[in-house]
C-alpha cells in the first residue's frame, strides 16, 4: 500500500513496540483494576500511536474524494469500537494492521535503492592530448574528433577508434564476457571497458552524453519506472467492500427503527458491532503474511524475493529470458574439444598448443595450460612473437609452431579444416603443416538443461537467450539447451531493445522474467516484470537492480521459486476465502443481533490467527 510522508523504518519499529507495550499494559491494568479511566487513556494513547497515520490518510483521501478505501474502513470500524466501549479492540486492530504493513514495507524498501552507486563503470576523467601535452579533463568536456590517451588499468572514458597502440580490453562491464578482447589500430573501443595492458591513443567518435557508458547508466536509472506495478488486492477489494459494508451498517442503524419501530440505541449498537466485525484486519494481515511466508520459505532455499508482488507475478510467467555467461554457463573457460589432424595425436596437439601459450596470461592460454597440466620447458622455446590479430609464433628446437585463429592459417597459406564446433578455436601448425584445432568454450552449468525443460513443463511459453557473446556460440548453446530463441553479439542497449520487443509479444496477463548476473544486465533486470540475478557470483549492480536473487547461482532455483510461488498463491486464496467466509457469517449474525462483542472479536482476531497459522505452512514447504 503506497503511503506518502512515510516514517523512517526505525521510527515505525519504535512505534510498533510502543503501541504493543501500551496495549499490553492497558490489558494488564484492566485485569487488575477493572475498566476505568487509566486503562482507557492508555488504550487511546496506543490507538493514536498506532493508527494516527491511518486516520490522517483517511481524512486526506476523503478531502480528495477518495472516500471508500481501506484507510477509511479501518478508521470508521475502530472508531466504532471506541464508541461501543471497546478500546482494546480498536487499539488491537490497529496493532495487527501496522504489524502486517511493517513487514511488507520492510522487504519492498530494500529493492531498487542506489543502483547507480554500485555502477563503477562511470569514468571520472579523460587524458586529452593537446599538441605535445596531455591534460586530464572531465569526460563530458571532450569533443568529437579530439584525441585521448588510455593508460593500462584505466577505464575507457569515451567511444572512439584506436589510432595508435594495441592492448587487451576487459569488456565484461558491457558484454558480461570474461575473455578479454584485443584492440589494435582501426578498432572501435567502447567507454566502460578497462584497458588491461598497452597504452592506447584513441580518436573520440561520440560525446560523453552519447557514449555507451552514459547510455547504460541512463538505462539503469530510468528502467525501473517502466516496470508495471502489481495492483494491491486489498485496495481493489476495499473499493467495493468498504462502501458496501458502510452502507449496510448505515441502513441497519436507520431502516429497522423507521420501518419496524423499536429503540434506536439497540439498532445503532448492532450497526457498530457490524462495522467492528466488518473490519478487514484478517484480510489485511493474511495476504502479506502469506506472501512473507512464501518469501521466508524461498529464503531457506537460497532464493531472495524482494516483495510479495514479485512472488505473485511468478505465477503468471509467460517468457523467461536468460543471459549466457555466468547464468546458463559457469563463466569459466576450459578446453572442450581436441581435434588433431594430419597424423598428430590429441596429446601431441595439446602439448604443441601449451608450448606456444606458455608465455601468455591470456584466459585462452591459461585454459590450454590447465588442460595440459604439465610443466613446459621454456628454455627450449625461443623467438616468441605475438602476431597482432592472428595469434602467436614460437621456435622450439628449430621447428616453428603457430597457434591462433583461422586468419593466421589463411595468412600463412596453411591448408586447414575449419572446426564446426561452437567456442573459441585455437588452430595449431608446425613448420607449415596443420596439426589440428583446440576448442575452448564456457562450460554449461549442470542444471541449465533441466531448468529450461522444467520451465516448459510448468507452462512457460517461450525461453530466450540474449548475450554479448558470438552469435554462433549463442546459437549452439541455445540448441543444446532447447531454448526457443537466441540473440548474440548484443551490447546492453541492444539487450534492452530486444527485451522491449519481447515484451510486446507477451500474453495479456503474462509476465516476462530476465535472468542475468553482470553489470551489463542491470538495465534489463530493472526493466523486466521480474528481474532475477545470480547472487553468488553476480555483480552488485545486477543484484541491486533485480527483484529476485538466486544466491547459489543455479538456474534450477527458478523452478523451486515457481513451486513456492504457486503454493503461496494457494495459501493466499485459502486465507481470502476463509476470511471472507467467516466475516460473511458473523456479519449476518451481527445484523440479526445474534453476535455480541466477543463474537466480533473472534471474527476479527480469530480469523487473523487462523490466517497466520495457515501462512506458516509455506515456510515448511
Amino acid at each position: 500500500m503506497l503511503k506518502e510522508h512515510e516514517l523512517p523504518e526505525q521510527m515505525k519499529f519504535i512505534r510498533l513496540i510502543a503501541g504493543a507495550a501500551a496495549c499490553a499494559a492497558a490489558i494488564a491494568l484492566e485485569k487488575i483494576m477493572g475498566q476505568g479511566v487509566i486503562p482507557l487513556v492508555i488504550f487511546l494513547a496506543a490507538y493514536i500511536t498506532l493508527g494516527g497515520d491511518v486516520i490522517l490518510r483517511a481524512l486526506k483521501n476523503m478531502a480528495h474524494g477518495q472516500l471508500f478505501d481501506e484507510n477509511f474502513l479501518m478508521s470508521i470500524a475502530t472508531a466504532g469500537a471506541l464508541v461501543i466501549g471497546q478500546p482494546a479492540e480498536a487499539a488491537g486492530v490497529m496493532l495487527f494492521y501496522q504489524l502486517g504493513e511493517y513487514f511488507q514495507d520492510r522487504a519492498v524498501r530494500k529493492s531498487k535503492n542506489s543502483i547507480t552507486r554500485l555502477m563503477d563503470i562511470r569514468p571520472d576523467y579523460a587524458h586529452l592530448k593537446k599538441a605535445d601535452d596531455i591534460v586530464t579533463v572531465p569526460p563530458d568536456t571532450v569533443r568529437v574528433g579530439e584525441v585521448i590517451i588510455i593508460k593500462p588499468g584505466e577505464k575507457i572514458p569515451l567511444d572512439g577508434i584506436v589510432i595508435e597502440g594495441q592492448s587487451m580490453l576487459d569488456t565484461s562491464a558491457l558484454t558480461g564476457e570474461s575473455v578479454p578482447r584485443k584492440a589494435a589500430v582501426s578498432d572501435t573501443v567502447l567507454s566502460g571497458c578497462v584497458n588491461q595492458s598497452g597504452v592506447l591513443t584513441v580518436e573520440v567518435t561520440k560525446t560523453f552524453g552519447e557514449s555507451t557508458v552514459s547510455k547504460i547508466i541512463n538505462l539503469v536509472e530510468n528502467a525501473a519506472s517502466k516496470k508495471a506495478k502489481t495492483e494491491n488486492f486489498i485496495t481493489t477489494f476495499a473499493r467495493y467492500y468498504t462502501p458496501a459494508v458502510v452502507t449496510c451498517a448505515a441502513l441497519l442503524a436507520v431502516l429497522p427503527p423507521l420501518l419496524l419501530g423499536g429503540a434506536w440505541g439497540s439498532w445503532i449498537y448492532r450497526a457498530l458491532i457490524f462495522l467492528v466485525i466488518s473490519c478487514p484486519c484478517a484480510l489485511v494481515l493474511s495476504i502479506p503474511m502469506s506472501f512473507f511466508g512464501g518469501i521466508g520459505g524461498a529464503a531457506k532455499k537460497g532464493i531472495l524475493v524482494k516483495g510479495g508482488n514479485y512472488l505473485e507475478a511468478v505465477n503468471h510467467l509467460d517468457m523467461v529470458v536468460f543471459d549466457k555467461t555466468g547464468t546458463l554457463t559457469k563463466g569459466v573457460f576450459k578446453v572442450t574439444e581436441i581435434l588433431p589432424a594430419n597424423g598428430f595425436s590429441g596429446e601431441a596437439l595439446l602439448e604443441l598448443a601449451a608450448q606456444t601459450e606458455a608465455f601468455s596470461n591470456h584466459p585462452i592460454a591459461l585454459s590450454v595450460m590447465h588442460e595440459y597440466s604439465k610443466e613446459v620447458n621454456r628454455q627450449k622455446l625461443g623467438d616468441y612473437t605475438e602476431l597482432a590479430g592472428y595469434g602467436v609464433s614460437v621456435n622450439m628446437d628449430g621447428a616453428i609452431i603457430l597457434a591462433g585463429n583461422q586468419n593466421l592459417m589463411a595468412h600463412r597459406g596453411i591448408a586447414f579444416q575449419e572446426a564446426p564446433h561452437a567456442g573459441t578455436k585455437v588452430y595449431v601448425a608446425v613448420d607449415g603443416v596443420y596439426a589440428g584445432c583446440i576448442v575452448i568454450s564456457d562450460e554449461l552449468k549442470p542444471d541449465s538443461r533441466s531448468a529450461v525443460s522444467a520451465l516448459k513443463a510448468r507452462g512457460v511459453r517461450k525461453t530466450v537467450m540474449l548475450t554479448g557473446d558470438n552469435p554462433q556460440i549463442a546459437g549452439a548453446i541455445a540448441a543444446e539447451l532447447g531454448l526457443d530463441e537466441a540473440y548474440g553479439g548484443l551490447l546492453p542497449h541492444e539487450k534492452v531493445e530486444k527485451l522491449e520487443n519481447l515484451n510486446q509479444h507477451k500474453r495479456p496477463r503474462g509476465k516476462l522474467a530476465f535472468v542475468g548476473d553482470g553489470i551489463n544486465d542491470a538495465p534489463v533486470l530493472a526493466m523486466a516484470d521480474i528481474g532475477v540475478a545470480m547472487g553468488g557470483l553476480g555483480s552488485d549492480a545486477a543484484i541491486e537492480a533485480a527483484d529476485v536473487v538466486l544466491m547459489t547461482d543455479e538456474p534450477s532455483k527458478l523452478i523451486e521459486l515457481m513451486d513456492i510461488a504457486r503454493f503461496t498463491m494457494h495459501i493466499v486464496r485459502q486465507n481470502i476465502v476463509c476470511a471472507l467466509g467467516v466475516k460473511a457469517v458473523f456479519l449476518l449474525l451481527g445484523a440479526l443481533g445474534l453476535a455480541a462483542m466477543w463474537e466480533a472479536v473472534f471474527a476479527d482476531v480469530g480469523v487473523c490467527l487462523l490466517a497466520v497459522l495457515n501462512a506458516m505452512r509455506i515456510t515448511r514447504k
